[in-house]
């Protein structure tokens, strides 16, 4: 091929045969990708919610941002209840988590400082790193050692600014969870601030589900994130912090300042979810059966449970991972390969996400059509 995107065409080609070529699939079969992990995203309440907002007049588009006429009553109605719900000052909500953690790591460390991040950390952090006038450094996976010597290292070589502590609580693609109280111990004896992903934590963990990192909420030295597009089914991600954060990123975030609103039909819907957290605890429940479930049915092919509703089935390599996608999506489980860059190499995986849309039928299905493929 020629042309001006001749070298665009050559990196697709080499991605394909790498196995690696990505495609937008439509979804087809049994739900084992979503992160829908406690089925609201078609639940009624969260439409009728909808219904009831447009029938008093709230508008499907915001119109702009929100510093400018994008702010509705409606936004600030949900991050009132947001804060309330997770225990923060206050709370910030924004368009999407990718958009929120980049921000976060992009305007609030300043120059001088340093933020140390978990090696599997989400891509849209690993965006404001990018972005940062701070340091950086990495630090092994969970390894609360390694955080604690790269602060020393940093130290060592001139840093005198604050120390900032990046983590998921529970990792996207291991479905494993942070040393949360070890970290906190040591973004204290730092005099440091730990941010929380809690992602796929949200809705699922925690005390009405208000996450891992719950019974550390309040304290002025932990921000953190919740995506409202996993487990509260709908779209957007809170900040929840002090006050001061949330002010200084209206003011300074320009993932913020820059973006049009999100709906304010998507507030109303999101502030349904969590008051289907408090009042439907059943729904968590059911969630942790299908889990318990699903590492009973798993472990005669030797995959180890994560505790979690992730499970990664790790084949290692490329090709092989795929072709097991595509035999289980063709006998009726919608089921994704994951590929590097998204997984370190070498790890492919099945990434097999619980969520209410399956039930345990389906779960002891698709571990016996996977004994199969992998045979």
């Amino acid at each position: 091929m020629s042309g001006p995107f001749a070298d665009h065409a050559a990196d697709l080609a080499a991605l394909a045969q790498k196995a690696r070529l990505r495609t937008l699939r439509p979804r087809d079969g049994v739900d084992f990708a979503s992160n829908d992990y406690l089925g609201l995203a078609g639940d009624a309440r969260l439409k009728q919610a909808i219904v009831e907002a447009m029938e008093r007049g709230v508008p499907t588009g915001s119109g702009g941002s929100r510093l400018l006429r994008g702010n509705h009553e409606e936004h600030e109605a949900l991050e009132a209840a947001a804060a309330h719900f997770f225990g923060s000052e206050s709370a910030l909500f924004f368009a999407n988590g990718y958009g929120g953690n980049s921000a976060l790591v992009a305007t609030l460390p300043h120059k001088g400082d340093v933020v140390i991040y978990d090696r599997l950390i989400h891509a849209s952090l690993h965006e404001g790193l990018r972005l940062t006038r701070a340091d950086r450094a990495v630090a092994e996976h969970n390894d609360v050692q390694s955080y604690a010597d790269a602060i020393t290292r940093w130290r060592k070589n001139g840093g005198t600014g604050r120390v900032w502590i990046a983590v998921e609580t529970l990792y996207s693609m291991d479905g494993d969870q942070a040393p949360l109280d070890d970290l906190m111990m040591l973004t204290d004896e730092h005099d440091g601030v730990l941010l929380v992903d809690e992602a796929h934590a949200t809705g699922v963990f925690g005390d009405r589900g208000r996450g891992l990192a719950a019974h550390l909420q309040g304290r002025e030295n932990l921000i953190s994130l919740h995506t409202c597009g996993k487990a509260l089914g709908g779209e957007g991600a809170l900040v929840c912090a002090s006050q001061t954060v949330k002010e200084f990123l209206v003011n300074r975030a320009r993932g913020f300042i820059f973006s049009t609103a999100p709906s304010p039909l998507m507030a109303v819907v999101v502030g349904e979810a969590l008051r289907i957290c408090v009042d439907d605890p059943e729904l968590r429940h059911q969630l942790q059966t299908l889990i318990s479930h699903a590492e009973k049915a798993l472990a005669p092919l030797g995959f180890a449970p994560t505790g979690s509703q992730i499970v990664p089935i790790i084949l290692g390599e490329d090709g092989r991972t795929m072709a097991a996608a595509d035999a289980l999506q063709k006998a009726g489980f919608d089921i994704r390969g994951i590929r590097p860059p998204t997984v370190p190499v070498g790890t492919a995986r099945l990434r097999l996400s619980l969520t209410l849309n399956a039930t345990c039928d389906d779960v002891d299905a698709l571990a016996e059509n996977l004994g199969r493929v992998l045979s």
